[in-house]
């Protein structure tokens, strides 16, 4: 049985969830904060099939710890915050955080956006490469890994950004608006605001323009959106 991580310092919140979670087939693992979050992420990383991770919470809180998971794993994450400001959302997805719930909810609500996270990212059961990767230049990218490479060194790229470069380099003919890509990307029962791609690019760009790219870039198509774009030599 895959399980499910589920801070909130909220005991009863935890409670609930808990239940709604072992009905959905998945077996939870409960933690009371932050600290507390990340030995019980460390204890269990290989089983997990999702975090629920809420913002507010003791010892360290849920952007720090969304923060320090990204760094070691791209397990699916949804933020649960008791602020509904546009800065925690965007803030939240920008760390890496694949969905948010805002307080009050519904456990069947939550679970639902459980159920759509993981239909976005698909089955994880094999470990078998399934031959995503794409070479364009000297740019190598492996979606299988989740890896990006530049002249052969490594490019530190957050989850959506990896994923922002894969669909933009394996479409580079076609110019993406904002909403296609929430929609390719985020999901299309994601309410969050277009700003957040902007944010993406920008920090997608910054990180792939410390290496050399003369041959691509990704290339602003002003009113409508953003396009892989290759140069000849």
């Amino acid at each position: 049985m895959k399980k499910i991580l589920i801070a909130d310092d909220n005991k009863q919140i935890t409670l609930i969830l808990s239940s709604y979670a072992k009905k959905e087939g998945l077996e939870p693992i409960v933690a009371l904060d932050g600290k507390e979050a990340l030995e019980k992420f460390a204890q269990h990383s290989g089983e997990l099939a999702m975090v629920l991770l809420d913002v507010m919470m003791p010892e360290v809180d849920g952007f720090e710890v969304c923060r320090r998971l990204r760094q070691q794993s791209m397990v699916p994450i949804i933020m649960i915050t008791a602020r509904g400001e546009d800065y925690d959302k965007i803030m939240g997805l920008d760390i890496g955080a694949d969905d948010y719930v805002i307080k009050p909810f519904s456990a069947p609500e939550v679970m639902a956006r459980v159920r759509a996270v993981l239909r976005r990212i698909g089955p994880q059961e094999s470990e078998e490469s399934t031959g995503q990767t794409l070479t364009y230049a000297n740019l190598f990218i492996n979606l299988d890994k989740y890896s990006v490479q530049i002249d052969g060194e490594d490019v530190q790229l957050t989850k959506k950004e990896i994923e922002l470069l894969w669909t933009l380099a394996k479409n580079s003919t076609k110019v993406f608006s904002r909403d296609n890509l929430l929609d390719s990307i985020w999901g299309i029962d994601y309410f969050g605001d277009s700003r957040t791609v902007d944010s993406h690019i920008k920090r997608l760009r910054a990180k792939l323009d410390k290496f050399a790219h003369p041959l691509w870039e990704i290339k602003t198509i002003w009113g409508v959106g953003y396009r892989f774009e290759g140069h000849k030599e």
